[in-house]
């Protein structure tokens, strides 16, 4: 593959650049059963990120197999992908390029910020309403604190966080998911990503080179565990949760989940399978990390309690604020089993010496006094009727479409008729309309490749009216995309 010193101007026609390139060499010395994955994720990223610029002309599927080292089908699977996608775009014997349609979406490199500035619509998952952040009663509350005796909270602070913060934590945490909290356990961390990362980093001091992954799931959760130099096994699911065959015969010790609302395709785990999940930890002296991202959110049934509670010393719990409150506030919190917890800690200091004792304050006196009970409740509200908006317009205007996953959460799966498919031309269209989706085959390999379009609706970010107006451009975007169309 001819590489180039730089990348070329937008739209120059120009290969791919050195930098581009050297973002995936790692997808490519991945494991096996993930480097597919991992390729497409790289791709994603250096699209993105701009160090594949629009209009970048790709090596042949065959020249970046063979520098790469992999199967051309593996480089094959992820143009299709991308292209499926709106990242690339491709034409018979015109060979394949960055799609113009990513130019404006070059500032966010991760999926964890995913709002295109620009766009008609953005119905991808990932973010909250920033504009729910309480911002008067939060305001009062770091004035309270800094009116009271600061000295104490102004020194450096224990690793693990505000011992007012962490007893705070555990009792909402107790009170409200079933978590067995021990403010002795809980370290607070930048959200649920740096608890991820801490985690990896001992994972691996203890011996470990891979960790299991939900297929589908998060991306970002192979990404943060491959920054810490550990491997990620997708593991496919069933409907009562993760399958264990597979679990078995793969060898890991450790496996990351999202138990309470499998992300991304909604379903809780069966009470059977987390205790088989459980009794596997058990058998091989493993660990299961548990991503409780959205356990708050529940609208039609009871919420379904954290996995941790059942075995405090087989499960690494892990969550955040940011869905409740904001991202931007990077406050988090992860509940270490006692045989993880020196090493954890130890790990927290060296990283950064602890979170920002300020902002720690401020939300252990929000969480006493009430105030994000009284958040939770007004979130609930919101979330509820923007998901029920969103029903509402895909029966309106998309009629047949089958919905799952509704329950909870801040996001949905939509399975549109066939007459919408195929799914990469739907995708296309859309793009071109300016209308941002996230396809449920973008979150891992397994599923059906049928063809029908799946896409991963988020619309927690969306008020009401902007989820109508959003799926009404959607329906004129793709109205013609079925047969014939």
């Amino acid at each position: 593959m001819a590489v180039s010193e730089t990348n070329p101007p937008a739209g120059s026609g120009g290969s791919v650049g050195t930098a581009a390139w050297e973002l995936l060499v790692p997808a490519a010395a991945a494991p096996a059963r993930g480097r597919g994955r991992a390729l497409r994720s790289a791709l994603r990223e250096a699209v993105r990120s701009g160090r594949l610029a629009a209009g970048t002309r790709l090596p042949a599927s065959r020249e970046l197999a063979a520098d790469l080292g992999v199967s051309r089908g593996l480089v094959t699977e992820a143009y299709e992908q991308l292209t499926a996608e709106g990242y690339l775009r491709s034409g018979r014997g015109a060979g394949t390029w960055v799609s113009d349609a990513v130019r404006a979406a070059a500032g966010p490199v991760r999926d964890l910020a995913p709002r295109r500035p620009g766009a008609r619509a953005d119905f991808r998952p990932g973010t909250p309403d920033p504009g729910l952040f309480p911002s008067a009663a939060w305001a009062a509350t770091y004035r309270s604190v800094l009116a009271g005796p600061v000295a104490g909270v102004l020194g450096y602070p224990d690793p693990r966080g505000l011992p007012a913060l962490r007893a705070a934590l555990a009792s909402l945490l107790a009170r409200r998911r079933g978590v067995a909290a021990d403010p002795e356990r809980l370290v607070v961390c930048s959200g649920v990503a740096q608890a991820t990362t801490l985690l990896g980093f001992v994972l691996r001091g203890r011996g470990l080179r891979t960790v299991g992954t939900e297929d589908p799931g998060s991306p970002d959760h192979a990404a943060l565990l491959a920054s810490a130099g550990l491997g990620t096994v997708p593991l496919p699911l069933d409907a009562a949760g993760l399958a264990i065959g597979p679990l078995v015969r793969s060898g890991v010790r450790a496996v990351l989940t999202t138990p309470a609302h499998q992300f991304p395709s909604g379903i809780a785990y069966s009470a059977d399978r987390r205790g088989e999940l459980l009794d596997w930890a058990r058998s091989v002296d493993g660990f299961v990390l548990e991503d409780d991202y959205d356990g708050e959110f529940r609208y039609d049934r009871e919420p379904v309690g954290a996995l941790q509670g059942l075995d405090p010393e087989r499960v690494v719990y892990t969550g955040s604020v940011s869905k409740s409150l904001a991202p931007g506030l990077r406050l988090g919190w992860l509940l270490a089993p006692r045989e993880l917890l020196d090493d954890i800690v130890e790990r927290k200091r060296t990283m950064d010496l602890g979170n920002p004792s300020l902002d720690q304050a401020v939300l252990a006196d929000f969480v006493r006094s009430g105030g994000y009970d009284r958040q939770l409740r007004r979130c609930q509200r919101a979330y509820r009727e923007r998901r029920n908006a969103l029903v509402a317009a895909l029966d309106r205007h998309f009629p047949g479409t089958e919905v799952s996953g509704i329950a909870a959460g801040l996001h949905i799966i939509a399975r549109l008729p066939a007459r919408y498919g195929p799914e990469p031309r739907f995708l296309r269209r859309a793009a071109e309309a300016g209308i941002a989706l996230r396809p449920l085959t973008a979150h891992g390999t397994a599923g059906p490749r049928d063809g029908r379009v799946r896409l991963v609706l988020g619309y927690a970010h969306l008020t009401p009216a902007r989820i109508a107006r959003g799926v009404s451009l959607l329906a004129d975007a793709t109205a013609a995309t079925g047969p014939g169309g």
